[in-house]
């Protein structure tokens, strides 16, 4: 038996008194795949997904539900990456690599879910990320003819880094990093005097 002959073919017409012997293997042909795709499915399908589509006993109309559910999914994963890739900056002097990883991976991410966007952007928007010690190196990279490939970028940054490092010493790095604390610790109240409004609401 063709296990996915309820999904190629649509449902027969529901069984009379009158109904022939053919009209009758055809309509429990259909019955019986339509009855081990769904069990099957079911079987599969993350627990997640599950409770939403218990009620669908028709693998065509199961298969819609779950499709449907994925198109949900995927534009809330899109809407996350963008809005994380949208307000990751790096406030230390030190860490660029990872820095400009972490923005590469979010970007591959947003690829695979037809997100595209260009290396020219990527690299001028992950270097408006950067913090005000890199201001030179940005103007030397506006003003330069050619075009820096993600790798360059990433390349060029670190060697910034560690020129950044040597010229302004751990003072400034001390610096950087006690007022990444202070941003943290105020966005930390900010969001926990927020919470307490919406609660007080």
């Amino acid at each position: 038996m063709d296990i996915d002959y309820a999904i190629r073919k649509e449902e027969p017409p529901a069984l009379i008194k009158n109904s022939t012997p053919v009209e009758v293997a055809l309509y429990e042909r259909w019955e019986r795949s339509n009855r081990l795709n769904v069990m099957f499915i079911k079987t599969k399908i993350t627990a997640s997904i599950r409770g939403s589509i218990e009620q669908y006993d028709k693998v065509r109309d199961l298969l819609k539900a779950i499709n449907e559910q994925f198109v949900t999914s995927e534009k809330a994963l899109i809407n996350t990456l963008i809005m994380k890739f949208s307000s990751i900056h790096l406030t230390t002097l030190k860490g660029v690599r990872n820095h400009i990883m972490q923005m590469r991976d979010i970007a591959a991410q947003l690829r695979k879910l037809k997100v595209d966007m260009s290396e020219s952007f990527l690299v001028h928007f992950i270097l408006n990320t950067l913090p005000q010690q890199y201001g030179p190196f940005k103007i030397s990279y506006n003003t330069h003819k050619d075009k820096w490939s993600i790798n360059e970028l990433m390349t060029m940054c670190v060697q910034e880094e560690e020129r950044l490092v040597m010229e302004l010493g751990e003072s400034a790095i001390l610096a950087t990093v006690c007022e990444k604390n202070k941003v943290d610790k105020a966005e930390k109240s900010q969001a926990s005097t927020s919470k307490a409004n919406q609660k007080g609401k």
